[in-house]
C-alpha cells in the first residue's frame, strides 16, 4: 500500500512539473514579445527575383482568385512570377488559370502531398531565382508584401515569416482559430525573435533563400507539417528565421468542428513523429555546440498545445478541489500550486492576444472552447495513422 501511494505521489509530482515548466515558457515568451522591434521598412534599392508558390490541391473554389490577387503586389512584375501548382484541379479551372500572367505546373500523385508539390514545382522550373514564398491555396497578401519580405532578405536573412492572421471570423471556431493563432504568433515569433530566437514557420506566408529552400526541400517527405522539418533543417545549419509582424498575409481559418478536429489531429500527429526524430539530436547539439535555437524546437514539440495545456490544468484543479471538499486536506498544497498553473497560463494567453480580440464576439466565441478541447483531448487517443495519409481542408465554403 505504501508503493502504491508512493508511485502515485511521485507520478502526480511528475504531472506537476511538466505542466509547470510548459505554463513558464509559454508565460516567459508570452512577456518576451512585448520587446519585439518591429523592422523598419527602408525599401532596399535591390529588388530580388521571388518565385510566388501556390500549391493548390482540390482548391478550385479559390485557386483563381487567390492568383488574380497574388498578381496585384506592388512590387516590380518582372521581378516575381506567381507559380500555381494545381494538382486534381477540375478542366475548367486549369482553363481559367492558364488565362492569366502566371506559371501553371500541371501534378498528380498517387497520394498528394504539399512536399511533393513543390519539389516537382522546383525541379521543373527552368527560371533562377533569388527567393521562394510559400502561400496556401486560400492565402491574400497585402499589396506590400514582398517589398516588405525583399527588405529582409537585403539585411541578410535567409528564411522569413510573414504574419498570417485571419481572413475571416464568421463562426465561433473561426474566431477561436485566429485567436489561437495570434497568441501562437506573439509567443512563438515575436517572442522568440525578441530574445534572439528564430520565429516559429506556419506553413504559408514563409520566404527562403531559393537554392537554399530547393536543396532542403530534396530531403523532406513529410505528408503533413513540412514547416517543421523546415524548422528543425535551418536550426541544425544555424539559420535563423526573421519575423515580419507588419507583412501581413490572410488565412482563412477553421469554420467547422470537424474540420478542427481533423486539423487538430495531424497538427498533434506530427508533434510527436518530430519530437522523437529530433529529441537526442537536438539534445546533443545543445551539449555539443550550444545550438540552443535547435534544443529550443524539440522543446515546442514537448510542450502540449495550448488549449490541452488550459483545459487540463482546469481539470486537475477541479480534482484537487473536489478532493479537498471530500476533506482530504493533504491535496490543499497541490490545489494552490494548480491554481497557480491556471492563473499564470491564463495571464500569458491574455498577454498574447491582440487587444482587438477583446469584444463581446470573442466572449461568445469562448463557448466553444470546452468543445474545442475535449475533441483535442480525444485525438490523443486517435493519433496513429494521422500522418500516413493526406487529410485536405476544403476553403472558400462559408458555413454558418
Amino acid at each position: 500500500m505504501e508503493l502504491l501511494e508512493f508511485l502515485l505521489k511521485v507520478l502526480a509530482n511528475s504531472i506537476y512539473t511538466y505542466f509547470t515548466a510548459s505554463t513558464i515558457y509559454v508565460l516567459v515568451f508570452a512577456i518576451a514579445g512585448f520587446g519585439y522591434k518591429k523592422n523598419r521598412n527602408n525599401s532596399a534599392r535591390n529588388k530580388s527575383s521571388i518565385a510566388v508558390f501556390i500549391p493548390a490541391y482540390k482548391e478550385d473554389a479559390v485557386i483563381v482568385e487567390v492568383a488574380k490577387e497574388a498578381l496585384k503586389q506592388q512590387y516590380e512584375v518582372e521581378k516575381f512570377d506567381v507559380v500555381v501548382i494545381a494538382d486534381s484541379l477540375k478542366k475548367t479551372t486549369i482553363q481559367a488559370l492558364k488565362a492569366l500572367p502566371i506559371i501553371l505546373i500541371e501534378v498528380s500523385f498517387k497520394e498528394s502531398t504539399k512536399a511533393k508539390a513543390l519539389n516537382q514545382a522546383l525541379s521543373k522550373l527552368q527560371k533562377k531565382y533569388d527567393y521562394a514564398l510559400i502561400l496556401d491555396a486560400d492565402n491574400v497578401m497585402e499589396p506590400n508584401f514582398l517589398n516588405k519580405l525583399n527588405n529582409a532578405f537585403q539585411k541578410g536573412y535567409q528564411a522569413v515569416q510573414g504574419h498570417r492572421k485571419a481572413k475571416n471570423s464568421n463562426t465561433s471556431f473561426a474566431i477561436l482559430d485566429g485567436a489561437s493563432e495570434e497568441i501562437n504568433n506573439h509567443i512563438f515569433r515575436k517572442g522568440h525573435r525578441a530574445l534572439g530566437l528564430s520565429s516559429g514557420l506556419i506553413g504559408s506566408g514563409m520566404g527562403f533563400n531559393y537554392q537554399l529552400f530547393k536543396s532542403i526541400m530534396k530531403e523532406v517527405n513529410a505528408i503533413g507539417g513540412f514547416d517543421k522539418e523546415l524548422e528543425f533543417q535551418f536550426a541544425k545549419r544555424g539559420i535563423v528565421v526573421e519575423y515580419l509582424n507588419d507583412a501581413i498575409v490572410l488565412d482563412e481559418k477553421i469554420q467547422k468542428a470537424n474540420d478542427f478536429a481533423v486539423q487538430r489531429r495531424r497538427w498533434l500527429s506530427t508533434q510527436f513523429i518530430y519530437l522523437k526524430k529530433y529529441f537526442v539530436t537536438g539534445c546533443k547539439e545543445l551539449l555539443r555546440n550550444g545550438n540552443i535555437n535547435l534544443f529550443d524546437k524539440v522543446l515546442q514539440m514537448i510542450i502540449p498545445p495550448r488549449v490541452l495545456l488550459l483545459g487540463i490544468t482546469l481539470i486537475i484543479v477541479l480534482g484537487y478541489g473536489l478532493a479537498v471538499v471530500a476533506f482530504d486536506f493533504s491535496s490543499q498544497i497541490m490545489l494552490q500550486k494548480w491554481i497557480l498553473n491556471l492563473l499564470l497560463t491564463s495571464l500569458a494567453y491574455l498577454l498574447a492576444l491582440p487587444k482587438s480580440f477583446y469584444q463581446y464576439t470573442t466572449l461568445k466565441a469562448l463557448l466553444s472552447l470546452p468543445n474545442a478541447f475535449f475533441k483535442m483531448l480525444l485525438l490523443l487517443f486517435k493519433l496513429k495513422g494521422a500522418n500516413k495519409k493526406f487529410i485536405h481542408t476544403t476553403h472558400g465554403i462559408t458555413q454558418n
